[in-house]
């Protein structure tokens, strides 16, 4: 098993849970934690600390850039909070800025085959400037993308249809947000598709108000769970961690990871999420798959979305 350092940048809900999953998951041998509020890493370091004598041996420590020196990967969930009355380009601008930041430090200490991890939202647009600034291969820059939508797709489907929500395929695509697209073309139970199995069984439901009513609430849980807790970090945590998973095991899996598109799916110049092979090398291959016209239509909506955004913060 692999046995390495990773670095976690910012310590707030979703960066102390990723680094509380890590620990949990012994993947890694070592994790360095930074957080602006180095009362705060520091204080989420040492709480972990005390529990290591449960858990495969990790060395959880809070540092500061130099710390991170020989990570064989930086996930970055550090950015701002949208103010109440703040625009949306406004709120890029500002972790544009965060972002550029955090980037020329990570550069002082870390060489380009370390892997980059965006997690901050809007992940795809901060994945794209990450690429730009950073000067790594797009292997080596990823976002978390629509992982974990995905997954939320699959809970819905696999609880309406009463099986294990592991034996559900399915992708959402495009951004991480209001212009993703769900690929019913390509979602399958037991290798039928959807429209088939639920015609086998007793879920009464049309296909279509299933479809209407799961890409909804896919698409708007995050704003549910955040009008009901303020945030959302646990499933975001797991997410990260089949990502890592994925990589220090070299599994060649597939995920719906955000990466920079070169002509596949006639998109570039852009990070979107579609399915891509993930290893050893990071993002290492993007699938192309034969979505329906209507998806390929809507995963280069999204794209021009993603587009117009980034012109606007005048990157």
């Amino acid at each position: 098993m692999f046995k390495g350092k990773i670095a976690v940048v910012g310590a707030g809900n979703v960066g102390s849970t990723v680094a509380y999953t890590l620990m949990l998951s012994g993947l890694v041998s070592e994790i360095v934690l930074l957080d602006i509020n180095k009362d705060k890493a520091e204080g989420d370091a040492m709480d972990m600390s005390h529990g290591v004598s449960f858990v495969t041996p990790v060395k959880v420590t809070a540092g500061g850039y130099s710390d991170i020196e020989g990570s064989d990967m930086v996930i970055i969930t550090a950015g701002a909070n949208q103010r109440g009355d703040e625009k949306r380009t406004d709120l890029l601008k500002r972790n544009a800025d965060i972002f550029k930041s955090i980037i020329d430090n990570i550069l002082r200490y870390c060489h380009d085959d370390t892997i980059l991890m965006v997690v901050t939202n809007p992940v795809d647009i901060l994945t794209y400037i990450t690429c730009k600034m950073s000067g790594f291969s797009k292997n080596n820059v990823i976002g978390s993308g629509t992982v974990l939508d995905t997954s939320r797709l699959k809970f819905l489907l696999g609880e309406h249809a009463n099986v294990d929500k592991r034996n559900v395929h399915t992708y959402i695509i495009g951004e991480h947000g209001d212009s993703e697209v769900a690929a019913w073309s390509v979602t399958s139970i037991a290798g039928m598709s959807i429209e088939n199995y639920f015609d086998n069984t007793d879920n009464g439901e049309s296909i279509e108000v299933c479809r209407n009513e799961f890409y909804n609430k896919t698409k708007n849980a995050a704003y549910e769970i955040i009008d009901k807790k303020g945030s959302t970090y646990y499933a975001i945590a797991l997410a990260v961690k089949r990502i890592v998973e994925a990589i220090i095991g070299d599994e060649n899996s597939i995920l719906t990871v955000s990466s920079m598109l070169e002509g596949e799916y006639g998109i570039s110049d852009i990070c979107l999420s579609v399915p891509t092979i993930v290893g050893a090398g990071g993002a290492e291959r993007i699938v192309g798959i034969d979505f329906s016209e209507e998806e390929i239509s809507g995963l280069k909506k999204s794209a021009d979305t993603m587009k117009a955004l980034v012109k606007e913060i005048g990157f």
